[in-house]
Order: C-alpha cells, then sequence, then structure tokens
C-alpha cells in the first residue's frame, strides 16, 4: 500500500526524553518541540518549532492527499495545534477521499472533539489492556476503509480537482494550549 503523511518520535539524550521531531513518511524529519526550544509556543515545559510543523507536516499531508492510497498522520495533538494552517491540512485531508490512520489526543479541545465528532470517523482507544488485541480490529476497519475510499475514487470525476489544502480558512476559536 502507498502511504504518506507524518509520525512524530519521541527524542531522547543520555535516556531522558529532550523532545519530539515530526518525521514525513518519505523520510524528510525536522524539530517538533525541544525543551530547551525557545518559542512562543509552549506545551507543557517544550517549545514548539511552528516551523518545521508546518514546513515538513503540511506538506507531508498535501502529498499524502493527492498521491497516496492512505493518509497517515500521528499524532495530532496539542504541539500540532499551534498553527492554524496545520489544522487546515487536516481537515483537508479528513475530507478528501483519500482514507487516514490517525492517532488523536485524549483531550478536550475544541479541534480535538470536532475531529472526534465526525460521523466519518471511527475513534479505537487504545490502552495498556486492549492495545495487543486491537490489531485485527484496525486491520479489518482500515481494509473496509480503503475498499470504500476504491470505490468513491472510481466513482469520482476524472476533472475535479483535489482539495485545496494551501488556503487556510479564517482561524478557528479554538482553545489552543
Amino acid at each position: 500500500m502507498n502511504a504518506g503523511g507524518f509520525t512524530t518520535v519521541e527524542v531522547r539524550k543520555g535516556g531522558q526524553r529532550i523532545g519530539f521531531d515530526i518525521v514525513a513518511v518519505d523520510g524528510a524529519r525536522g524539530v517538533l518541540a525541544r525543551k530547551d526550544l525557545v518559542s512562543p509556543y509552549r506545551v507543557s515545559r517544550y517549545g514548539v518549532n511552528k516551523d518545521d510543523l508546518e514546513s515538513i507536516g503540511i506538506p507531508a499531508i498535501e502529498r499524502a492527499v493527492t498521491a497516496s492510497e492512505l493518509v497517515v498522520m500521528d499524532e495530532i495533538g496539542r504541539m500540532e495545534l499551534c498553527s492554524d494552517r496545520f489544522m487546515h491540512a487536516v481537515r483537508a485531508a479528513l475530507d478528501s477521499p483519500v482514507p487516514v490512520l490517525g492517532t488523536i489526543q485524549d483531550r478536550r479541545n475544541t479541534f480535538l472533539d470536532a475531529v472526534r465528532g465526525r460521523d466519518d470517523i471511527r475513534v479505537i482507544t487504545v490502552t495498556e489492556f486492549n492495545r495487543e488485541d486491537l490489531v485485527e480490529t484496525i486491520a479489518d476497519a482500515m481494509s473496509t476503509l480503503i475498499e470504500r475510499a476504491a470505490k468513491r475514487r472510481a466513482s469520482a470525476s476524472p476533472t475535479e480537482p483535489p482539495p485545496d489544502l494551501r488556503s487556510p480558512e479564517p482561524p478557528p476559536e479554538d482553545d489552543l494550549p
């Protein structure tokens, strides 16, 4: 399967977590957050690097929507909510015909709640008690999504343009971190 998108990975030094990187499926990598990063965007003790979030994360989502069979977004959380442009790209991916496999932070927030509340979203809560048993459940759900997406693509007009991922909507009234 041809997948695109991004993941976030923990960065450790001397056994201690010092931050997170954002990594595109195609290998592009940037700093998402660091303890010692001076930034106007803070989540807990981490400064968030909005520039790398937007220069790595947004293009990764855009490429996945236009050229992949699956969009991967791991994760959508408070750090990613520092960018209105990034949230717009997430919305556009969710509105596209391409299936999305994502992780979303289990916190209350206007944007996160709106994503979870969509009719076309299935949220599977992972806990330490059920995580080993969820592989088959998630694989079945993804198979169904991919089949539906293939049918939608087959019936879509060949001249229909992909969703506009580059024109951000007005900033949402959101309770950012």
